[in-house]
This record gives structure tokens, sequence and C-alpha cells, in this order.
């Protein structure tokens, strides 16, 4: 059985004013996870305001315009740890033209909570961020029905509010969600069990986060590892070692498991591993090791070894799902340096396929660029071939990012589709 670390890495999105940045101060808080100068701080910035209480939005929202403008900009990360486990937030800004920090901050989330306000229910940017959780394929959603003490903690308001979520979800494919009644505010069911929802018997936020389901069985995914660093010591003691290191992105290895590089489709046998230099008999997920090989052969960086019953994918002509990171538009007919794994080749984008509408999920043509923080499908054509994987069978081996070639600057962030 292998198991991975207990850390949870979760995001966190809701339109303006549904109140995240305070469920998140209230995640913190109460969960004893912040530093008394940094609550000090919030208290005395919350008094000058006028506020009877800290307000705590103010524990994520760092940049000097969120505070000014008491909105989320950019992506805030925060790290804790309760008994169970221990936790990275990735805290997202709700406004649409921030759409590519929503990406950035879900493309390696387990778990998305997704906020609304119980008085609104599910809005435009709901749907919106329902959308990027579904298309990054984060595999566990909370709705969190905000602000419940302005509604007396009636339970009406919040069944509607579930259902409405509930049609979005089918309509992703969203198979399962767990919605929780709160009160960021008043800390109802965000640490603490309320006492004014007795009619809800579901978890509290802070035990769905404890509860759900961390990691995948390295077991159950292919092994796949790309090549990051060819290890040529040349020292006396080991004149002749020869040995292929980089992290393993999904699945486990073993001492005399077949396995082929690719693109090249060369099959060989491993030989040997090693995890710091002292050697094993097996590694897994997401281990950095080194791996020895029962033939020399000429293996570059950017290169992937890789189990042969479950080979990637090699390709040239690639199709893929981009998010556009930058000011600068992707357009038909651009040279680019597209990068996956530890590779990095020059591309040129063939065509754009598509827009895709986040609230509708409707596809409609895009022309031939598209701009900051729009969707859409393209067509690459790549120098040399790569080794890779569909984004919905493995999320590593099935993402790449484009790099304007000129200063090295990220264009957008893709997943691949074939």
């Amino acid at each position: 059985m292998y198991t991975t670390h207990e850390l949870l890495r979760f995001a966190t999105a809701g339109s303006v004013d549904d109140g995240k940045s305070t469920l998140v101060g209230r995640l913190l808080h109460d969960t004893k996870s912040v530093l008394a100068d940094q609550l000090d701080a919030v208290e005395r910035v919350s008094r000058d305001r006028g506020f009877e209480g800290a307000d705590l939005a103010l524990l994520t929202d760092g940049l000097r315009a969120e505070r000014e403008q008491g909105i989320t900009i950019d992506v805030a990360y925060r790290y804790f740890s309760t008994a169970t486990r221990s936790f990275i937030l990735a805290d997202t800004p709700g406004h649409v033209q921030y759409t590519r920090n929503m990406v950035t901050g879900a493309s390696t989330a387990e778990a998305a909570l997704i906020l609304v306000d119980v008085r609104h229910g599910v809005v435009e940017q709901t749907r919106r961020h329902a959308a990027v959780a579904a298309l990054l394929g984060v595999r566990h959603v909370a709705l969190a029905v905000n602000k419940m003490d302005l509604i007396d903690f009636v339970e009406g308001p919040y069944l509607a509010a579930l259902a409405d979520f509930g049609d979005v979800a089918t309509a992703l494919g969203i198979t399962e969600f767990t919605p929780i009644p709160d009160s960021a505010l008043r800390g109802d069911n965000v640490v603490d069990r309320s006492d004014r929802t007795p009619w809800y018997d579901g978890p509290t936020m802070l035990e769905y986060l404890e509860r759900v389901p961390v990691g995948v069985n390295p077991a159950s995914l292919p092994f796949r590892m790309p090549v990051q660093y060819v290890n040529r010591p040349r020292t006396p003691s080991h004149p002749d070692f020869r040995g292929y290191s980089g992290r393993i992105a999904s699945g486990v290895v073993r001492v005399g498991d077949p396995v082929v590089v690719g693109p090249s489709g060369i099959q060989t046998e491993v030989t040997g591993l090693e995890v710091l230099g002292v050697p094993v008999i097996e590694a897994f997920a997401p281990q950095s090791i080194t791996v020895i090989l029962r033939d020399e052969l000429d293996i570059n960086r950017g290169e992937v070894i890789a189990a042969v019953d479950e080979p990637p994918s090699v390709v040239r002509d690639l199709l893929g799902t981009i998010c556009v990171v930058d000011d600068r538009p992707v357009n038909t007919g651009d040279r680019v340096l597209l990068r996956t794994g530890t590779a990095t080749v020059p591309a040129i984008v063939r065509g754009i396929r598509d827009r895709l509408d986040l609230t509708t999920l409707a596809r409609a043509q895009a022309e031939d660029s598209l701009c900051l923080n729009e969707l859409g499908t393209i067509e690459l054509r790549l120098a040399q071939p790569v080794a890779v994987d569909p984004y919905s069978r493995l999320r590593n081996s099935g993402s790449f990012i484009l790099i304007e070639p000129q200063d090295g600057s990220t264009l957008a962030g893709g997943m691949i589709e074939v």
C-alpha cells in the first residue's frame, strides 16, 4: 500500500462580496493558525476603519490595493495545520478579469471551496468558478452557502441555492459536491458546529477539509518520470555510472521493470534506483529519484521514462485548451515555446478552434486570437515530438505552458486533449 503525506491543497473561489476572504480568515483564526503580531495588526487596522471587532478578511487580502478596495486581486497562499493534516490554501479572486488567477490557484488543487451568498444564490461567477474547477479536474468540490446569519439561519434559501448549484454541477459533469451552510462573520459551521442550524447534520468546513480524500494511490496510475538531469559523476569510485534523475510524475517503478523512453520509443529495463544516493528496490510519485537502465542510451533532459504497458503518446501536432495569462493575446501563426514536464520545444500556433464561454460552457468561434483571461482550444505544431498524456488522464504529464521566446514570459497555461 502506497500512501502520500497528509497534505491537502485546496482553492477557494467566490463572487465579489460573497465573504470569501472573511471565511478564509475565520478558518485561519479559529484553527489558531494566525500569529499574534498578525492578529494585532489586523485588529489595529480594523479599529482605524471603525469596526468593532477584527476584520478577518484582512488576514488574506495582503496587497495594499486589496485592502483599500476590499476585494481579492491576486492568489493568496496560506499554510496551516491541524492535528489531522496540513493544508495549502489558495485564496483566488472573484472578479472576472482575474480568471487567470483562479486557473492558477486551482491548477494544483485537489479540492475547491466555492462560496455563494445565500441571499443571491448561484450567480454568473459561481458558474464560472465551478466550470474552471471542472475543467481543471479538481476532484472534490464543497459549496459554502455563506452569510446565513443575514437570513436568520432559515433553511429555505439554503435549499434553493443547493438546488441551483446542483443543476450547474450536473451540466459540468461534477458528480458530487458537499454543501455547507455557514456564517463566516460569526463562525457558524466553519470550525465549530452551530446550534443555529439544527436542520443541518453535515460536516463543518474544517471537518470536510480534514476528511476529504487526499491524493491517489500511485499504484493506480502508469509510471512517468520526466528526465531532469543526466547523472554522470565520473568519480574514481563510479567511473562508468550513468543515471537519469527526475521527479516521478505518476505511478510506481521497481528494479527489473521494463520501461520505454519517450519520444524515441526505445525499450529497456530498470537495473537500479536511488533516492538521495541510497539504493532502493522501488519508488513512487512524487519522489525524486535516479534511475539506472540496462542499456547505455542517449537520453536527454525533457525525455520521459515510462511504463511499457501504458506508454505516453508521442506527438508533434498537439490539441489543447489554454487560458491566456498575459496581456499579449495568443494569435494564429505565433511562434512560441512549449514547455511540458522538463521538455521545452519551439512550436507554432497553427490555429485557434474556439473560445470557451465559462458561464454557459458553449464554444464560440474565436477568430484568430485569444486574449487575456480567455480560454479556448488551439492547435500547435511542434518542432520535435514530445511524450505527453491527456490532461483528463494524468494532470502532471498532460499540462503545458506557452512561453514568449523573446523575453521568456508565460503567455498561457494549457491542458492537453490528445
